[in-house]
């Protein structure tokens, strides 16, 4: 059963930083994207950022690049998202995805992912 567990959510400041990871397993993700969404209360669910799991590939939603990154860690078959810089309208609950699928023009289409987290809350106060 494939299981994708986020964690590391909370309050911050504005200007902070803040590591959002997300530990995969149940199958074999080598050939996998790795996502990160986030949905800001009464607002449709939105591409942050994602990442091939052989690390060759990345991709960023605008409002996030140069402020996020997404390192990996294939010992550990975990997917982080680092946030620095922090804003308000990057509070959000922020979901981890996987899928299986070709070309980085897709990243940010959510039905090409197979299997998703249960969220993490991230609050940003101004």
């Amino acid at each position: 059963q494939v299981q994708l567990v986020e964690s590391g959510g909370g309050l911050v400041q504005a200007g902070d930083s803040l590591r959002l990871s997300c530990a995969a397993s149940g199958r074999t993700f080598s050939s996998y994207v790795m996502g990160w969404f986030r949905q800001a209360p009464g607002k449709e669910r939105e591409f942050v950022a994602a990442i091939r799991w052989s690390g060759l590939s990345r991709g960023y939603a605008d409002s996030v690049k140069d402020r996020f990154t997404v390192p990996i860690d294939n010992a550990k078959n975990t997917v982080f998202l680092q946030m620095n810089s922090l804003k308000p309208e990057d509070t959000a609950v922020y979901y981890c995805a996987a899928g299986n699928f070709a070309g980085s023009t897709l990243y940010p289409r959510q039905r090409k992912y197979d299997y998703w987290g249960q969220g993490t809350q991230v609050t940003v106060s101004s």
